[in-house]
């Protein structure tokens, strides 16, 4: 099954601000607590030069949580455009199982629980906020990625533009831990950033293009750094 993603229109530029203001740094869901395996990867020598960190972060939007992530943000999106709440309910559940450890389903929860309340407050989104209240009452938080696809049909912006600023804000976050903790240069996490390009715009088409039947992940040394990660005895990151 290819997924269509001609609904809504190409973004417009109230769309394009809507998306800079909650993947950027300044939204507060506390992305920037999260490294996501990376601290204790660059603590094992398996990420240090540039290279490696734009090695680590592919593997990471084609193999691990960018690829479920991915499939769920479009299965979201779709369920959304069709105000089909029950339908969101089973997404976020089905994206409640999907992390392989605690520190990625925190990651997962904790953001996509402060992204609603933050947009709540600020923007009136009513199928948003009935997701999130059914996801509570059957004792679930709301997991990142399909809040964001949520907001994103609320708002009036294509799948593709919403699903590659998403990606795109992944990377960003995962290259910004590496600067602090390798540590990296600034301009080094620019250039890292840059290489990705093409790694979230094969990602956004896998996931456009992947039938929710065929969902899945393959990425056990990352979940391996997670899992090493949650008792490492120096720790910056809540990941």
């Amino acid at each position: 099954m290819t997924i269509d993603d001609t609904v809504p229109q190409p973004l417009n530029s109230r769309g394009l601000m809507r998306l800079m203001t909650w993947l950027g740094p300044s939204f507060p869901v506390g992305a920037y607590t999260y490294s996501h395996g990376v601290e204790f990867a660059i603590e094992d020598g398996r990420v240090g030069k540039r290279d490696s960190v734009i090695t680590w972060v592919e593997g990471v939007l084609a193999f691990g949580a960018g690829r479920i992530d991915g499939v769920l943000f479009c299965q979201a999106y779709h369920a959304a455009c069709a105000g089909d709440l029950e339908g969101l309910i089973a997404i976020g559940i089905d994206a409640d199982c999907r992390r392989g450890t605690a520190e990625m389903a925190l990651e997962a929860t904790a953001q996509g629980r402060a992204f609603v309340s933050t947009l709540g407050q600020v923007w009136d989104d009513a199928l948003l906020a009935n997701w999130a209240a059914s996801m509570r009452t059957d004792g679930r938080l709301p997991s990142y990625p399909v809040a964001v696809a949520i907001a994103a049909v609320g708002a009036d912006i294509d799948l593709r533009s919403a699903l590659t600023a998403f990606f795109h804000a992944m990377v960003a976050n995962l290259v910004s831990s590496a600067v602090r903790l390798v540590p990296l240069g600034q301009t080094d996490g620019i250039r890292a950033i840059a290489a990705l390009e093409n790694a979230v715009e094969l990602a956004v088409k896998q996931a456009m293009e992947t039938d929710p039947d065929d969902i899945g992940a393959c990425a056990p040394l990352i979940d391996w750094t997670s899992m090493k990660h949650e008792t490492q005895y120096t720790r910056l990151f809540r990941s």
